[in-house]
């Protein structure tokens, strides 16, 4: 409030301002005139106070502050004043306090930024605590009291003019008290600024004190938003619809960008909360339309509300023209990178979608579509036209994440689905007898064909056709989102019944991965479109293998009453198919592959074992083979226990077997048991075995035995790596028996691998020292049969291990057995490089100069991880030298 002293008053601007605003004046002539009435009453009544004689009474009465009057100005704005108490008050005075008033006023605004402010200077118009206190303490003065003598004491009080004074002086103070006040106090303010905000009669004072509301804490935590809240309902209660949508609405609108999330964080919340106080049209327009940017917000928290208050929004529309702008909406939030902001939408906003629009069908129809389209939109697995990986799709993270959550809504859907095709059933008197599940009797009924039900139809004609269409998109590696969809279509089986799981939805799948199936409990007018479900080529078929034979398995046939159903099928898979001559090795891969995911689910384990041991002590060798493949991929599905009592027993029946071929078969899968577990009575069991395979002594079984233990290396116990150490040792000692230039450079190459790898974990000084040095050493003494890059990777890899035995071991090396190496200067031209062996002469096959320069090129502090990287160099060069002599020949 703007305070001037008595000089202010009797400043001779009263002809100017009777000149600018004469009508003014005019208007509110009545007002003043009360006024003034109402003072000088309020002075009269102070009047017979006896005067006090001593100096001090006299000095206060000399010094008292003026009294204040309040008059309107020109916008209807309730202003006070102060008021010389010597001289008598006339129209054109007020009106030169007006004037003065107008002139020399801060906004609010300005007020707030205001980084501080004197108390004790009156020159901004707002009064030091000392003058209040001097206003509301001092005696009326002798002027005052004869001033009062000059009106008339019967003036009646004027209430409502004294409350709108009191509003005004609280308005224009608010603004400068609220920086004074400590954050986490500030709300203790609220009552006042709702009570300003309420009461006062200025546009533009309120609009400036509801800045004020909203922007009363810089970052408010949720209890300090829920109180600004409260704050702001409870003044929409009061101010009604019209003030509500000018006022509070267009301060939701300023703070929708604003730079701390938790002023944006409020706006959401006052979304959901002020709908209510606002009229209909209001609701689906404005509001809608600042919820809509708040979900593109960059915070998740902003996003997460603004779902929030969209779910609270949704009941309050007038009318349906949203709709499909909120399922929009809907399914963007649900596609939100933040598991968060998914919940929230799955948990509210989808059913408050559901609930208000009543169009679940059009939710279904678009969601299938946005299934399909997040998989069909990622690129192919390869690029060749008309192959299987053509079809097969890479999914990045993101379309992985949408893919996870629309097969979750469509989960979170179904209980409605049943519950429509329930209420929709044209068979009423049968279906109220049989509950919620669809019996044989129901069924019988809808396969007549006599009525249409299109609630309890999309089930089976679109849903579990655009499921199979998914399945055949991802690739193997895929199991999340197949596991997601094999539990809807158990959830599927359990709600609509066995009947259901039985007469259709096992024909549905069965037509779909090839088979012949039942169609008596179909209409006829459907069956065109099962049959197309069929595949017709040998990309189709085999894509059907990849993709819906899973989905049969576990999710058809595994619900918990096809247990019998499950075990003929797979020995029809497994034991019959195998037995096929004409069954190539990629349908078996295929089918392992599918057994594999059926072994994810732990309740099929058993059955799974069982038929298994029938494969493994069969006399058939194809099934002895496979059921070692089935062993090798399921490992990583099971626990020690299974492991222990059946996984093992199996294998080691298999690597006893006479035939070479089922024990080849068998090793690959005792790697995967060691790469898998850690326990020492597992680990010792492996350890007998592998020794088994080695007395064999074939070329054959010794690499499949060095090749699967390899893979082992990084996941196994020190002992183990140790026992493996030994065996590499001894292996590379022995004299190589295979004449075939081939066979050598493949135990040469394997023997290498597995030196890198061995190098690439933890091994003791002793084990470096007594097994893996003499190992690179006796694999050196052949360098005509290393690939370059791994004889390199030998050489580092003595230097590193060997430290400062390096040149003397290859000095004893070169004279011992006169190689070419890169390892030291002593091949030079008058070096060990032109001595001549008793064996053949050997040339190099890479350039010694090279590797010399590489291996002392060497930073000393090379670390493990350096190592790590140079084995998959090394893989990576062995590799593409391989692809270049396939393409060569």
């Amino acid at each position: 409030m703007h305070i001037e002293g008595s000089s202010s008053v009797q400043n001779p601007v009263t002809s100017s301002v009777d000149s600018a605003q004469p009508q003014a004046l005019e208007n509110y002539k009545e007002e003043i005139v009360s006024l003034q009435k109402e003072i000088e009453r309020l002075k009269s009544e102070k009047r017979d106070i006896p005067d006090l004689s001593d100096s001090n009474c006299a000095e206060k009465e000399s010094t008292y502050t003026e009294e204040k009057v309040v008059e309107v100005d020109e916008n209807k704005t309730l202003i006070s004043h102060p008021v010389e108490p010597a001289g008598p008050i006339d129209s054109n005075s007020l009106s030169a306090s007006v004037q003065a008033f107008d002139n020399s006023t801060h906004k609010p605004e300005d007020n707030l930024a205001e980084p501080a402010m004197n108390p004790s200077s009156t020159a901004d118009g707002f009064p030091s605590s000392r003058t209040l206190s001097q206003q509301n303490e001092k005696p009326p003065s002798e002027d005052s009291r004869l001033h009062s003598k000059s009106e008339t004491p019967s003036s009646g009080p004027a209430p409502d003019n004294m409350g709108l004074g009191t509003i005004q002086i609280l308005a224009d103070a608010l603004p400068k008290i609220v920086p004074y006040v400590l954050i986490n106090h500030r709300e203790e303010l609220l009552p006042l600024i709702m009570c300003a905000i309420e009461r006062h009669p200025d546009n533009a004072t309120r609009d400036s004190l509801t800045h004020t509301l909203f922007n009363l804490i810089k970052r408010p935590d949720e209890q300090q938003r829920r109180i600004i809240m409260d704050a702001c309902v409870s003044l929409a209660k009061n101010v009604g619809e019209m003030r509500t949508e000018i006022e509070l609405l267009p301060q939701c609108w300023e703070q929708i960008n604003h730079m701390y999330e938790e002023r944006r964080l409020l706006v959401a919340q006052s979304c959901g909360e002020l709908a209510e106080f606002v009229r209909p049209e209001i609701r689906d327009s404005l509001i809608l339309s600042i919820v809509q940017q708040l979900i593109e917000d960059p915070a998740t928290v902003v996003r997460e509300a603004a779902a929030h208050n969209l779910a609270l929004l949704l009941p309050l529309f007038p009318h349906m023209d949203k709709y499909f702008k909120v399922e929009e909406l809907m399914f963007q939030l649900a596609c939100d990178p933040s598991g968060v902001v998914v919940e929230t939408t799955l948990k509210e906003l989808l059913p408050a979608l559901i609930n208000w629009g009543n169009k679940l069908d059009h939710i279904l129809r678009v969601l299938i579509s946005h299934i399909l389209d997040s998989a069909e939109h990622c690129p192919p697995l390869a690029g060749v036209e008309g192959s299987v990986e053509s079809h097969l799709r890479v999914l990045g993270e993101q379309e992985r994440w949408n893919l996870d959550i629309l097969l979750r809504i469509l989960a979170d859907l179904l209980p409605h689905v049943h519950q429509k095709a329930i209420e929709t059933c044209p068979f009423s008197s049968v279906s109220e007898s049989n509950g919620p599940k669809f019996s044989s009797s129901v069924l019988e009924l809808y396969a007549g064909g006599h009525v249409e039900w299109p609630a309890f139809e999309w089930m089976h004609v679109d849903c579990f056709s655009g499921l199979i269409q998914l399945s055949c998109l991802l690739p193997q590696k895929e199991d999340s989102l197949r596991n997601r969809t094999t539990k809807f279509l158990l959830a599927v089986s359990e709600l609509f019944g066995e009947s259901y799981s039985t007469h259709i939805m096992m024909p549905v799948f069965l037509v779909a991965v090839g088979d012949a199936a039942d169609f008596t409990f179909f209409p006829p007018n459907i069956h065109s479109r099962i049959r197309g479900l069929k595949p017709r080529t040998a990309v189709a078929e085999r894509l059907a293998v990849l993709g819906i034979l899973p989905l049969l398995l576990a999710g058809v046939l595994g619900s918990p009453g096809k247990r019998e159903q499950l075990a003929d099928y797979l020995r029809k898979l497994l034991v019959e198919g195998a037995m096929k001559e004409n069954q190539s090795i990629t349908h078996n891969n295929d089918i392992v592959n599918a057994v594999r995911f059926l072994c994810t689910f732990e309740e099929h384990h058993s059955l799974i074992f069982d038929i298994l041991w029938e494969m493994v002590v069969s006399s058939n060798i194809e099934l002895k083979i496979g059921a070692a493949n089935i062993l090798k991929v399921i490992v990583t599905y099971v626990d020690a226990k299974v492991a222990s009592t059946h996984v093992l027993p199996a294998l080691i029946t298999l690597g006893s077997d006479q035939n070479l071929k089922v024990r080849n078969a068998s090793i690959d899968a005792f790697g995967a048991v060691a790469q898998h577990f850690k326990n020492d009575m597992i680990v010792d069991k492996i350890r007998v075995q592998m020794d088994a395979f080695l007395e064999d002594g074939s070329h054959e079984t010794t690499m499949a035995v060095v090749r699967s233990l390899v893979v082992a290396l990084p996941h196994t116990t020190e002992r183990f790596r140790d026992y493996f150490l030994t065996k590499i040792f001894q292996l590379t000692s022995m004299p190589a028996f295979a004449t075939d230039g081939m066979s050598r450079r493949e135990r040469a190459n394997v023997f290498c691998e597995a030196i890198c790898a061995v190098d690439a974990t933890d091994i003791s000084a002793n084990s470096i020292r007594d097994f893996l040095l003499p190992s690179i050493q006796n694999l050196l003494r052949d360098p005509d049969t290393l690939d370059p890059a791994h004889k390199e990777a030998l050489e580092i890899i003595l230097k590193e291990r060997s430290g400062g035995t390096f040149d003397a071991l290859s000095k004893v090396m070169g004279a011992h057995i006169g190689i070419p190496s890169s390892m030291t200067s002593i091949f030079g031209e008058g070096g060990l490089l032109g001595k001549k062996e008793s064996t053949a002469p050997t040339s190099p096959v890479g350039s010694p100069r090279a590797g010399a320069s590489s291996a002392h090129g060497l930073a000393p502090e090379d670390t493990r991880f350096m190592r790590i990287m140079r084995v998959t160099d090394m893989l990576r060069g062995k590799a593409k030298s391989q692809e270049e002599t396939h393409q060569n020949q």
